[in-house]
């Protein structure tokens, strides 16, 4: 539905554009009193105006309620989404405060010195 009101809002925009410049501007009745009669002569002598205005109307409209639509559907949460899973299992995994102690006591030893091994006689040729 988004993408068939985005077509529908990008056609209407164009649309709406085609007819605001297809309007006369507010100076084009001066040269019509000059002699030039053929200025609105495509829509009439005098509907083009009105013709017009009501296409601009109506375009702008339907332009206001396409943009306000697509506003409300972008603001509203997507059910879908491709870290769907991802953040909730990260965040429980649950770390012990203190380590258990073993029932029986460990043998001791010290990690830090190595065991000395017997050197072997160093024999000396003359």
């Amino acid at each position: 539905m988004t993408i068939a009101l985005t077509i529908l809002h990008i056609l209407v925009s164009i649309f709406m554009i085609a007819v605001v410049l297809l309007q006369s501007g507010k100076g084009a009745e001066m040269g019509a009193s000059f002699g030039s009669g053929g200025s609105q002569s495509v829509f009439g002598a005098g509907g083009g105006t009105t013709f017009l205005s009501k296409m601009t109307t109506g375009a702008a409209v339907i332009f206001m309620l396409t943009s306000l639509t697509l506003a409300y559907i972008s603001g509203q949460p997507s059910s879908s989404s491709i870290m769907s899973g991802k953040g909730k299992s990260a965040v429980t995994t649950k770390v012990p405060t203190q380590m258990p102690q073993p029932s029986a006591p460990a043998q001791q030893s010290n990690p830090t010195t190595m065991p000395t091994v017997p050197a072997a006689p160093v024999q000396q040729h003359k």
